[in-house]
């Protein structure tokens, strides 16, 4: 239920009342005079600033479009066509657009706090341990080899079973993961979800379809010299062991598209009850190593292929598994160790994303510093970065995005009063959390030295996983973060019926306090939408506004509803992204839904906010053409075909040219805007568009 598919608590993974105080941006009578801005901070003093957007005059990059092009044939050529004709994707990237452009400049910022921080910080060590390639050469494959005589080392397959659930805060890989997250029938407490795995491919169709051939083949050849880095006998051998292994779990794996619908994975059992359920592995073993005692109460997902792969388990000899296990603790510590095998392990993921180069080094220990000690950077972040009148700003337009997403609810026609009451409910009791937590987790106990790479991954993959793990049993905290600060990305927190906006999102060009008023809701706007639709999207509705996982609609509603979101499904389907692969609704339709909603909640909030006044012509374009355009170029970007192919397959999020074109295509206001009519290749017929919100 992110922004973008970024890992969070488990599915997605305080009660603020609306307000109906609406953001207030002065709009310029023309582009050369300054904008002035004003909102209402959380003590409820007044701040007004007034400045030079980041982004040309108002918040647009005027630039970026190719006025050669008709609106209605393809709004991303008009809204960002010389922007694509003029960028080039870097080698180490995948792609190229708005997201990562932001991710840079941040990524920059973080860099400047970690090597400026004063000697001894905590993050401080960690990169400089990162940085320092001789020291890592030195030590060459030691720490791992550690590693790997304990895998060696097993006798049987109980005691393969608890390393395998030791696993979950250390290298390695296991059949079956999971972690605490909010109980589907009692969401005020964190209970055990438990899920498939096993696979070191993104996902079962790459062991299968014709499609990524050249991926298994790099796949199979990564694993070989991986096996020879370690001195293996008979690498080929054993990595076709360890292939055909995954492929057989590849085989038992539930779909994408499967996994995301919660009324399948919500599969409550005890401890006992899975035991029976599916034999032939040693659970108490397992969870024995996880650290997890008996539960009277634990959410198996995906419990079908659950039950198989206990039988594959089985049926699977101990060698075969312990050549699965040491591959797989080599890959995961790779990039904790030598140049060899770093540049091993990149050959092969190179091939999933279509990237020719690995990136900076300087830029994979920022990212390491980030995952391993998030919110000690995020503290210096957000008091370095995010000034106070922006989250002031930002509260204010999520309270007017709330209030026209209400409206939307009300006057739905396809609602039962009923279930709209239920909806508002929901809606009222949505969390909102902005910029940074309000309280900052203690990184105390977490040791790092400058010294050893390899030890400060292992203690930081083991304190974070110890982190999450020690919720389970225990009420569920709201106010926790599932992302953070500095993250470009936003989520909804499904069970936990809350919205995250990371400060690092909170810029140019998503939002900045300086633009149009029209500029801002076209682009942080839409996102708050999208993020407040998901409570209401096909698995958001199946949760109501305690958390729980109930279906409080109308056996009509929901009728009404699947017959529009079919309709909407039927639109993505038709979109062949590369040669091949098309759009996959069932996967993407949560997605889908909050992108359309986004759009046209936003755009009444930003109606809203003029007060009944007439926006503005900025540069010959109205304040509805700059909305829709400042979403637009959001949303542009280029990307690699591996990288499409492999978004097409595992991501519930559809590509960005997609999410520019294909809602709007359902958008009145749109057509109106730039006077798209039925002789428009992108025209659909009022009666055939969408009508979900």
């Amino acid at each position: 239920m992110s922004l973008l598919n970024t890992p969070i608590r488990k599915v997605s993974t305080g009660r603020g009342a609306v307000s109906a105080l609406a953001l207030i941006i002065g709009l310029a009578a023309a582009p050369a005079m300054a904008q002035q801005a004003a909102a209402t901070s959380e003590n409820g003093e007044t701040i007004v600033v007034t400045g030079q957007a980041k982004i040309g005059e108002y918040g647009l990059d005027l630039t970026a479009r190719d006025l050669t092009a008709d609106p209605g044939t393809d709004f991303e050529r008009y809204a960002s066509g010389a922007w694509i004709d003029r960028t080039e994707i870097p080698g180490d990237r995948p792609s190229v657009g708005s997201f990562y452009n932001l991710r840079e400049a941040v990524q920059e910022e973080v860099k400047g706090l970690i090597t400026g921080a004063p000697a001894g910080t905590q993050y401080g060590a960690l990169y400089t341990s990162y940085m320092d390639e001789r020291a890592i050469e030195r030590v060459g494959l030691a720490p791992l080899k550690r590693d790997l005589a304990e895998v060696r080392g097993i006798s049987d397959k109980s005691e393969f079973a608890r390393f395998m659930g030791g696993t979950y805060d250390s290298f390695g890989i296991t059949l079956f993961g999971g972690s605490p997250y909010a109980d589907t029938d009692d969401p005020t407490m964190n209970v055990m979800w438990l899920g498939q795995s096993g696979l070191g491919l993104p996902q079962k169709d790459y062991y299968f379809k014709d499609d990524y051939a050249k991926q298994r083949g790099a796949y199979m050849d990564y694993i070989e010299r991986t096996f020879r880095m370690l001195g293996v006998s008979n690498p080929r051998e054993s990595a076709s062991r360890v292939m055909t292994f995954e492929t057989y779990v590849a085989e038992l794996s539930w779909n994408a598209d499967d996994q995301r619908d919660i009324a399948k994975i919500n599969n409550p059992m005890s401890t006992a009850q899975l035991k029976t359920y599916a034999p032939g592995f040693d659970w108490a073993a397992f969870f024995g190593g996880y650290g997890v005692p008996d539960q009277q109460r634990m959410i198996v997902n995906e419990n079908t292929a659950i039950r198989a792969l206990a039988g594959l388990y089985d049926a699977t000899d101990l060698e075969t598994l312990k050549l699965w296990q040491q591959f797989h603790v080599a890959h995961q510590a790779a990039p904790y160790l030598n140049k060899a095998m770093v540049d091993s392990r990149f050959a092969f993921t190179s091939t999933l994303s279509g990237v020719s180069e690995q990136r900076a080094r300087w830029k994979r220990a920022v990212d390491t510093v980030d995952s391993s000690l998030g919110e000690v950077v995020g503290e210096a972040y957000v008091a370095e970065y995010f000034p106070p009148v922006a989250k002031a700003k930002m509260n204010d337009l999520v309270k007017n995005v709330k209030l026209a997403m209400a409206d939307r609810i009300r006057g739905s026609e396809w609602m039962s009063a009923k279930t709209q009451d239920a909806a508002l409910e929901k809606l009222t009791r949505m969390d909102v959390m902005v910029g940074y937590p309000d309280e900052w987790r203690d990184y105390s106990s977490l040791a790092m030295t400058p010294a050893s790479l390899y030890e400060n991954a292992v203690n930081a993959t083991k304190f974070n996983a110890d982190y999450q793990m020690s919720f389970l049993g225990k009420p569920v905290d709201r106010k926790l973060w599932g992302m953070n600060p500095q993250t470009v990305n936003a989520y909804n927190g499904g069970l936990e019926n809350k919205m995250v906006f990371p400060a690092g999102i909170l810029q140019a060009p998503f939002f900045d306090p300086n633009a149009d008023a029209a500029v801002n809701y076209g682009a942080i706007g839409v996102v708050i939408g999208h993020e407040i639709s998901h409570g209401f999207d096909d698995q958001g509705r199946k949760i109501d506004a305690d958390g729980a996982v109930r279906d409080w609609w109308t056996a009509q509603d929901a009728e009404r509803f699947e017959a529009e979101a079919a309709k909407f499904g039927a639109q993505y389907a038709a979109f062949e992204v590369v040669p091949g692969s098309f759009i996959n609704p069932d996967l993407t339709m949560g997605e889908n839904i909050a992108d359309l909603a986004g759009v046209l909640v936003a755009y009444d909030a930003y109606k809203k906010s003029l007060g009944g006044r007439e926006a503005p012509v900025i540069d010959g374009l109205t304040g509805d053409q700059r909305f829709f355009l400042a979403y637009a170029q959001v949303w542009r970007s280029k990307a690699r075909e591996d990288s499409l192919r492999n978004q097409v397959t595992t991501d519930p999020h559809s590509p960005a040219r997609y999410r520019t074109i294909a809602p709007l295509r359902n958008v009145d206001a749109w057509y109106e805007a730039f006077g798209v009519t039925r002789d428009d290749p992108m025209y659909i017929a009022p009666a055939d568009r969408a009508r979900i919100w």
